[in-house]
């Protein structure tokens, strides 16, 4: 009798039950079924909006329309009247967007999403319970926030702050004119980015819906010097084929490696009292791997959907090829080869981490890096695994740093060094990763306290002596910030 309840639950949605025999067939969560649903349904669309309405053919206005109609039936769809949280986000901040002073437009629209979106994060916790694997209403809020904060921060640098005194990069992202409500519509809720992201800038998204996407980019690499005789056209659909590969073998992955080697096995009672330690170490590893392809197939697939509708073009390689990865939320190789803390959090969820660092990095006056993590905690949600993942991380980069500071010179001098000294650090930070990130799919305190007793807080206690007794030189472990214009200047001056 007591199996039934969690059947009811495991098919938990608060959108369309209309797929509820295909879940039941496939034994998949409904909310996930509608999620690949709506991302298909979306890939299909992207298709036809880039041949039927393209730039030429069809008005910036009709394809911001058409986009932000299919987006919200999408977000209606996948999640039923949750959808409303994310609709009355958006007019609350673009009524601030439109009354607001430009000396205090980044400041209202930050703090109105980010609180909207931790109190969303409060009620979700009495919504879906710990554990449960669900698609609910709080992912798309989370892309929108970075949105709605992203633009506020962009329209901020290009009204109300001097050229001379913004970075080379926030002068090329300044919004100089307030968007249309049509614009901010089309910007947040259009059908290829709403369900599963990724944010992106708004001066892009507008050039794409113009036509002058790819032209742009173009001209910033100088398709003259890279041997082009007239400005080229290219075309996504390699592009779209290879991601949509990978996605296919992400959800093969999936749906075989997390049932075999599920997450809650690391609180079990034999792993956490009669396994040894090095077998501990090994099965964190393996269950933390396991749990990644999700992530592949989700941030794969949405950046396949972005580019089957001509969005997404960055430019061209160094070997003359077309590049479709201006949206790619990550870089699975150098994930997977990452021979440091850095350089795997650099190539995990980058548009998150690009979003970080414009809107709190590059601008905070002090304390950079924590107040970062502080930021990436809260939207990520308030599950307190989720901090101490970010505290434990905190802790590990600041001891990466000081031993790659003070250790990593010895290793240079031959070949064989360097690669011994690679393989080495390439097998500290997979464990690295797997036992600070472990709290993050653990969600709650009594299963991460069991699982780092059970590791005996090994690498909290090794990172706090590096930190404690390594030196960490000043200009090593301060990360450069942006020069502004004026900085410049002044330089050449």
């Amino acid at each position: 009798m007591a199996a039934a309840p969690l059947s009811r639950l495991a098919y938990r949605t608060t959108g369309s039950t209309c797929l509820h025999p295909l879940s039941e067939l496939l034994g998949i969560p409904l909310d996930q079924v509608n999620f690949v649903a709506c991302q298909l349904l979306a890939l299909f669309a992207a298709f036809w909006f880039r041949i039927y309405l393209r730039p030429g053919k069809a008005s910036p206005e009709t394809r911001h329309a058409f986009a932000t109609i299919f987006g919200i039936f999408f977000v209606i769809f996948c999640f039923g009247w949750y959808a409303i949280h994310l609709f009355v986000l958006v007019l609350m901040c673009y009524g601030i967007m439109v009354t607001a002073s430009v000396a205090n437009i980044h400041r209202y629209s930050f703090f109105v999403a980010m609180g909207y979106l931790t109190i969303c994060h409060i009620s979700r916790i009495y919504i879906f319970h710990y554990g449960i694997l669900t698609t609910d209403f709080s992912g798309p809020l989370m892309i929108v926030t970075q949105k709605i904060t992203t633009l506020a921060f962009q329209v901020h640098d290009g009204l109300g702050r001097r050229a001379e005194d913004l970075s080379a990069e926030q002068h090329r992202l300044a919004v100089k004119v307030k968007p249309s409500l049509l614009e901010y519509l089309s910007y947040l809720l259009n059908f290829m980015s709403v369900i599963a992201g990724p944010c992106n800038n708004f001066k892009d998204y507008i050039t794409f819906i113009e036509g002058r996407h790819t032209h742009m980019r173009f001209l910033q690499v100088n398709w003259k010097q890279k041997g082009f005789h007239s400005l080229p056209a290219p075309s996504p659909t390699g592009a779209v084929v290879r991601k949509l590969c990978l996605t296919l073998v992400s959800l093969l992955l999936f749906l075989t490696l997390t049932k075999t080697f599920p997450v809650t096995f690391l609180v079990e009672d034999w792993f956490v009292h009669k396994a040894n330690f090095l077998t501990r170490l090994c099965y964190l590893y393996v269950v933390m791997q396991a749990s990644k392809p999700k992530y592949y197939f989700a941030w794969t697939l949405a950046d396949a959907v972005n580019n089957a509708a001509g969005f997404g073009f960055s430019g061209v390689d160094k070997n003359g090829n077309f590049s479709w990865d201006l949206l790619s939320n990550l870089n699975i190789w150098k994930i997977e080869t990452a021979t440091s803390f850095k350089m795997y959090v650099e190539n995990w969820n980058i548009q998150t981490a690009a979003w970080l660092k414009r809107v709190c990095y590059e601008r905070v006056p002090w304390h950079p890096t924590l107040l970062t993590f502080i930021l990436s905690a809260l939207w990520h949600g308030v599950y307190p695994g989720y901090y101490f993942t970010f505290l434990t991380g905190i802790l590990v980069t600041l001891a990466a740093r000081a031993v790659r500071n003070n250790c990593r010179h010895y290793f240079l001098s031959s070949k064989a060094l360097k690669a011994a000294y690679d393989a080495l650090t390439w097998a500290v930070t997979q464990l690295a990763v797997s036992y600070t990130a472990a709290p993050f799919v653990l969600l709650a305190v009594e299963p991460t306290i069991s699982l780092y007793k059970s590791m005996y807080f090994y690498l909290h206690i090794i990172s706090f002596l590096i930190i404690l007794f390594l030196p960490i030189k000043p200009q090593a472990h301060t990360q450069k910030r942006p020069k502004t214009l004026n900085s410049v200047k002044k330089k050449t001056d």
